[in-house]
């Protein structure tokens, strides 16, 4: 295949959509990967005709597996990862459901673990890829109602941080991106439509990450912090 490939988990709205579309207007073949398969079919109308669509929980490894090997099979190597799944569960700390810390450890961290582990080693071997994991501040400052979101997200700015020392001899690259709130379905249940009015747009933030990510002479883009407008 002569397109380049880009795999974006949590692809069925928001950023991950958002990047979607606009990686699919460069001319790449993108992967939607997501948990709900109807929400994977509408960020596809949006897209041209070189896509796939993988319906996978990516906090299961042996779905995440899976699901790679497939695309490697199918579609070829993968040149991008982004890994932009996340869910959030806000309250106090002592009032958090089991259920809930599970959830955002499983998914924020333990997805973006699992999902790099499957493109590392053909992308160290291809010495070429990038990996971008999807942050949020959250993963920079601890924050009221957000202990365990937080905790989830600081791990997954270790593994970043730590994912760069590992590939610094290589020319795989690692992007970490540490973005506010933004106006999209992830606060559906949390705050209303007019609390969200004034956060970020997905596809503002989504044209960040792809400046960032371009190839640039004599420097690399390790992170980038995108605030709201205080």
């Amino acid at each position: 295949m002569d397109k380049k490939v880009v795999v974006i988990t949590g692809a069925g709205s928001g950023l991950g959509a958002s990047l979607a579309e606009k990686f699919s207007n460069l001319g790449y073949f993108v992967c939607l990967l997501g948990r709900t398969e109807e929400k994977l079919q509408q960020t596809a109308k949006r897209l041209s005709k070189d896509f796939s669509i993988y319906p996978v929980d990516v906090s299961r490894k042996s779905e995440a597996a899976d699901v790679f090997q497939s695309i490697q099979r199918d579609v070829g190597p993968i040149d991008i990862l982004i890994n932009n799944a996340g869910v959030g569960m806000f309250d106090v700390a002592e009032n958090i459901k089991e259920d809930a810390v599970h959830q955002m450890i499983d998914i924020n961290l333990k997805g973006t673990i699992f999902c790099t582990q499957e493109v590392l080693p053909d992308m160290k071997k291809r010495n070429d890829g990038m990996i971008v994991n999807v942050v949020s501040t959250a993963g920079l400052e601890g924050k009221v109602t957000e202990s365990v979101y937080c905790a989830s997200k600081f791990g997954v700015r270790g593994f970043s941080e730590s994912l760069v020392r590992e590939l610094e001899d290589t020319q795989v690259k690692v992007l970490a991106v540490y973005m506010g709130g933004m106006k999209t379905a992830f606060w559906d249940g949390i705050y209303e439509n007019d609390a969200i009015k004034d956060l970020m747009h997905p596809d503002d933030v989504a044209e960040i990450i792809m400046d960032n990510m371009k190839p640039r002479k004599n420097l690399t883009v390790q992170d980038v912090v995108i605030k709201n407008k205080i």
